[in-house]
C-alpha cells in the first residue's frame, strides 16, 4: 500500500484570487530616472550585457543606477530553474558567451565603478563552465579596473565542490549566495534549491579560502512575506550565524505578477528593525534589513563595514 505524506509536511499556498493589498508609503521608491541611469542603460545594451536590476523588477534600480552602482547578470537572461519568488524569466539557455567576463569589466571600468556585483542566472547545464565565467570575469576586473572591488553572487551550482573552489580561488572580496526563504518553503519557493545544500555552499566557501590560508568574506540573503513565520526566520539566522556567514541581507517579497507566488503580507519597519537586532546579536558582521532592501543594496557600504576597503 502506497503510503501517504503527512499533513503536517505539506505546504499550503492560498492561490485564489484576492484583492490587492494597498502598497504601505515605505515600499513605494522613485521611478526611475536621470542622466546617469540612461547612459548606464545605454552601454548596457551597447555591450549586450544584462542587469539584474532590470530582469528581477528590482525596486532600487533608480537609485543604484544614478550612483552609478548595477548589478550585472551573466550567462545570459534565461534561468535553468523555475522560483515561484523570482522574475527572471526561465527557460533553455544559450550556450555559455566565454567574451562576456570582458564585456562587463569594460562596462566596469567605464562607469568607474568601486565596488562591482555581478551575479548570474542559474546554469544546471553547465555548473563548471558557469564558475569558470565567474572566474573569467574577476580576473578580467583585476585587469580592467585594478582598484574595483569584486563581489559575485553565484548559484549554488548544485552542490559541485569543483565549481565551488573555481570561484573562491579566484579570491573574490565577497562571495555571496542566497539562502532566499526558510526551509519550509523551499519546495514552492526556491525550485531545485536545497535548504542544506546552500548552508554548506556557504560553509565551504570558508572551508576552501583556509586550506589555503586565505579569508573569504560570505553574505546571503532572505526575502520575506511569503508565509514564514517569525521563529523560522530566526532560526535560519542562527543557522547562517553557525557557519560564520559575514552579511545578512533582509527584504521585502513583492509579487512579480500573477504567475508567481503570492505575497502573505507586509513587513512593517519596526519587524525589520527588530530582525536585524536579533541577527546582529547572533553575531553577524553587518545586517542590511529594511522594506525595499534588496541582495547587493548598499553593497559598497556592507563591505566597508566588514573591513574591505
Amino acid at each position: 500500500m502506497q503510503q501517504m505524506t503527512p499533513v503536517a509536511e505539506l505546504v499550503q499556498i492560498d492561490l485564489s484570487p484576492r484583492k490587492p493589498a494597498k502598497k504601505p508609503e515605505w515600499l513605494k521608491a522613485r521611478a526611475p530616472m536621470g542622466e546617469t541611469f540612461h547612459n548606464l542603460k545605454k552601454l548596457a545594451r551597447e555591450l549586450n550585457l544584462h542587469t539584474v536590476c532590470e530582469s528581477a523588477q528590482c525596486p532600487n534600480i533608480g537609485e543604484c543606477w544614478n550612483h552609478k552602482t548595477a548589478t550585472f547578470m551573466m550567462l545570459g537572461n534565461l534561468c535553468t530553474r523555475r522560483c515561484g519568488f523570482c522574475a527572471v524569466p526561465k527557460g533553455r539557455p544559450e550556450p555559455i558567451d566565454h567574451d562576456e567576463p570582458r564585456r562587463v569589466a569594460y562596462a566596469v571600468a567605464q562607469l568607474g565603478i568601486a565596488h562591482a556585483v555581478i551575479t548570474s542566472v542559474n546554469r544546471d547545464d553547465d555548473n563548471i563552465g558557469a564558475a569558470r565565467a565567474f572566474v573569467s570575469v574577476i580576473e578580467e576586473i583585476r585587469k580592467q579596473a585594478p582598484e574595483c572591488q569584486v563581489e559575485v553572487l553565484t548559484p549554488d551550482f548544485q552542490g559541485v565542490d569543483e565549481a565551488l573552489r573555481l570561484v573562491v580561488n579566484a579570491r573574490p572580496e565577497i562571495l555571496n549566495h542566497n539562502i532566499e526563504t526558510v526551509p519550509r518553503l523551499y519546495r514552492v519557493a526556491k525550485s531545485g534549491g536545497r535548504y542544506e545544500r546552500s548552508l554548506g555552499f556557504l560553509a565551504n566557501a570558508k572551508a576552501i579560502a583556509a586550506e589555503k590560508g586565505n579569508t573569504i568574506v560570505t553574505k546571503t540573503g532572505i526575502i520575506v512575506g511569503m508565509g514564514e513565520e517569525m521563529h523560522e526566520l530566526l532560526a535560519v539566522f542562527r543557522d547562517l550565524a553557525d557557519r560564520k556567514v559575514d552579511i545578512l541581507t533582509v527584504g521585502q517579497y513583492l509579487r512579480p505578477s500573477r504567475d508567481h507566488l503570492p505575497m502573505s503580507r507586509y513587513y512593517t519597519p519596526e519587524e525589520f528593525a527588530f530582525l536585524k537586532h536579533e541577527a546582529l546579536g547572533m553575531g553577524f558582521r553587518h545586517v542590511e534589513s529594511g522594506p525595499l532592501v534588496r541582495s547587493s543594496y548598499h553593497a559598497h557600504e556592507q563591505a566597508q563595514s566588514t573591513g574591505l576597503k
